[in-house]
């Protein structure tokens, strides 16, 4: 399994559901850093089944990502990707609030190939 990583702030933007030709689904949305004493815009990807977490959350919600870092070459160009795979609202005080459902596991994150990326 590929390591992974967390991130705090608050949900800034929640971009539309993208769905390819070959069926993947992908949705993008931006959580700031608002610990930072410059705050960071960091963009994730939710793909698949995991779009839907967001439908639970909106623009000023303080949030945690769990996410995994991927990465490919296309046309000789890399890319990298943070790949949400788990989401929480918090509370004001940093703790979780209600756990937003996790979408049944159909795949483990290690099994999604560069091929299924749309680029």
């Amino acid at each position: 399994m590929s390591k992974s990583y967390e991130f705090e702030g608050v949900v800034k933007e929640i971009m539309d559901v993208q769905t390819f030709a070959s069926g993947f689904t992908k949705r993008e949305f931006v959580v700031t850093d608002t610990d930072d004493r410059w705050p960071q815009d960091i963009k994730f990807n939710a793909i698949k089944n995991n779009c839907a977490l967001l439908d639970t959350v909106k623009k000023g919600d303080s949030v945690r990502v769990t996410f995994s870092l991927r990465g490919n070459l296309y046309n000789g160009r890399y890319y990298t990707d943070l790949q949400m795979f788990k989401l929480e609202k918090l509370e004001a005080d940093g703790t979780s609030s209600e756990p937003i459902p996790q979408p049944a596991d159909e795949f483990p994150v290690d099994d999604i190939s560069d091929e299924d990326m749309p680029f």
